[in-house]
Formats: C-alpha cells, sequence, structure tokens
C-alpha cells in the first residue's frame, strides 16, 4: 500500500510539473504537441538522469537525426535564417537546431493531429502546407536537397560553404527552385523559417532560446509568476527574464 501510495504522488508530480510547461509555453507551430510529449518521453526512461550525470542536459542532444552530418546542416541552414550579429547570438549558439530536432521526434513532426489524407493539391497561402510526408519527412527530403546542391554546385557540403554560397541555395529553395519529391522546395524553406524563429524565442525548456538570450534581445521578461509589484509603476523597469525552469547551457 506506501508503495502504491508513493507512486500515486509521484505521477501527480511529474503531471503538475508537465502541465505547468504546456500552460506557461508558447502555442504555436506545434511546440506544445511536438516537445512535451518527446520530453515526457525521455524523462520517464531516464534519458534527463542520464545527462545529468554525465554533465550534459538531454535538451543538447539529438532525438531525431543519427546521422551527424545531416544535423550539421540544419545548424548551417538555421544560422544562416537567423544568423549571429551585434544585437546577439544566432540560431546556432541559441540551440535552434535541437529545437527543431526535438521538435521532428515529437507529434509536431509526425504530423499526429493533423488530417493526412489526400488528395493534395496546391493550396492557397492561407493553408497549410499540402504534402502526403509528414515533418520529419519533409526535412528529411529537404535537408538531403540542400546537401545535395552544395556537392553539385560547390563540390563541398552545405555546412562548408561560405555564408554567401549557403544564402543562394537558401534562396533557391525560397524561390521554389528546386525540384523535390513529395513536397515543394518552397514549403521546406518555409517550415525551416518558421521553426527556425520559433526555436529562438520558444521557452528554453523546449532546446532552444539558450540562457533565454533570445528574450534578451527582445527585453522579454518571459514567464513572469505575478507583476503585481510592478504593474502600477510609471517607470520603464527592466525585468530579468525567468524561465519554465532554471536550464542553462
Amino acid at each position: 500500500m506506501a508503495e502504491q501510495h508513493s507512486e500515486k504522488k509521484m505521477s501527480r508530480r511529474r503531471f503538475i510539473r508537465n502541465s505547468g510547461y504546456v500552460a506557461g509555453g508558447l502555442v504555436g507551430g506545434g511546440i506544445i504537441g511536438g516537445l512535451i510529449g518527446a520530453n515526457m518521453n525521455d524523462e520517464q526512461e531516464g534519458t534527463n538522469t542520464q545527462g545529468e550525470h554525465q554533465g550534459t542536459s538531454y535538451l543538447q542532444a539529438p532525438l531525431y537525426f543519427t546521422n551527424p552530418e545531416m544535423f550539421a546542416v540544419l545548424v548551417a541552414a538555421s544560422e544562416r535564417i537567423f544568423p549571429s550579429d551585434d544585437n546577439g547570438p544566432g540560431a546556432d549558439e541559441l540551440g535552434v537546431a535541437y529545437y527543431i530536432d526535438h521538435s521532428l521526434a515529437g507529434s509536431w513532426g509526425n504530423n499526429a493531429r493533423e488530417y493526412m489524407q489526400g488528395p493534395f493539391f496546391p493550396g492557397s497561402n492561407f493553408q497549410g502546407y499540402q504534402s502526403p510526408l509528414k515533418r520529419h519527412e519533409v526535412f528529411d527530403t529537404g535537408i538531403k536537397a540542400l546537401q545535395k546542391v552544395a556537392n553539385e554546385k560547390h563540390d563541398k557540403n552545405f555546412p562548408d560553404l561560405e555564408g554567401e554560397q549557403q544564402d543562394a541555395i537558401l534562396t533557391s529553395f525560397q524561390n521554389d527552385e528546386v525540384e523535390l519529391k513529395g513536397v515543394t522546395s518552397k514549403t521546406f524553406f518555409n517550415i525551416l523559417r518558421a521553426a527556425t524563429i520559433e526555436g529562438v524565442y520558444a521557452d528554453p525548456a523546449y532546446g532552444g532560446n539558450i540562457n533565454m538570450e533570445g528574450w534578451k534581445m527582445k527585453n522579454y521578461p518571459g514567464h513572469q509568476m505575478s507583476y503585481y509589484d510592478k504593474i502600477e509603476s510609471d517607470e520603464f523597469m527592466e525585468i530579468e527574464p525567468q524561465a519554465l525552469h532554471s536550464y542553462t547551457k
């Protein structure tokens, strides 16, 4: 009986904590559906504990990509979409590739809550992408194509190209000039760009926005418990951002 009571308490504690993640996290682009499930599964299987013992957070470990070369392409492409500059760090330093990787490993990457039956016709600008491919398959196809175009045009892998060369290839995808199977290159680019921006500004609990640097560039306070002691102030106040948990790189 004591063991059963303990298990119930732990389950309830885990449920309340994870529910807090959902309530406080960004909603959009599949952030909640794609990441909460993946992170909860990893924690229940002991991945989180193992990572902490090794001194490396599970948030900075690929869950979907098993090929380091393909993951490197994702890192390089997201960095060109959101590069570092005088305003602050870029996608690479912010861990955006891990955010996207974790999204692809979850329900967002598998279109778990979406209708995926045909027929598939080109949609309007106000519709989602029209393709029989799931998002993780779209990324597989698109990233392999980025590497292939780089090899064919420059005889180098995409991450090894100069920034301007990478930009030219990404622009050709954006302009729908590259033929892909099952999805348009423009659709892949649009999903990649949207996921990159999400990774910059999502709560660090989801793998990106390391040390809340994305928020700091926008002076965004994050998830504050309350503003009761500040809301009546007539002066602008700079508030130290607060994440869903105290994860730092």
